[in-house]
């Protein structure tokens, strides 16, 4: 019995220790990009990844019992509330920020992408 304790303590170890370089990567990110979009896409990132696996370790330590359901509530309510906040965050600077267009690039929408294609596909078709 004790090798299966050592086991789950391994493994348990080894979500915590992937969880916290996740984290420590998530504030190298929020530092070095310039553009608050940016910042707020790795926090989210390091916040949704490494608080998961930290519970996740912290529960393969309790084992199964009911303080491992509670730390699952944890995380489903950061699941929940992290892409809500995101979007309330990234919407307000859209509307806020006066040069929103010169800090990002915006992306072609499809129907101009399928209509420059289908223009060239024409144009191929006239040469041949």
């Amino acid at each position: 019995m004790q090798i299966l304790d050592w086991v789950r303590f391994g493994i348990g170890l080894t979500f915590l220790i992937l969880g916290v370089l996740v984290m420590i990567v998530q504030v190298f990110g929020i530092f070095r990009f310039k553009y608050v979009l940016n910042r707020m896409h790795s926090a989210a990132m390091g916040d949704t990844a490494g608080i998961g696996l930290c519970i996740l370790g912290l529960a393969i330590f309790a084992g199964f019992s009911f303080v491992t359901l509670k730390l699952f509530l944890v995380v489903a309510f950061l699941w929940c509330a992290s892409p809500v906040s995101s979007h309330l965050i990234s919407k307000l600077e859209m509307t806020i920020n006066p040069d929103f267009e010169k800090e990002c690039e915006i992306e072609e929408s499809a129907e101009e992408e399928i209509k420059k294609e289908n223009e060239k596909l024409s144009e191929k078709k006239g040469e041949v």
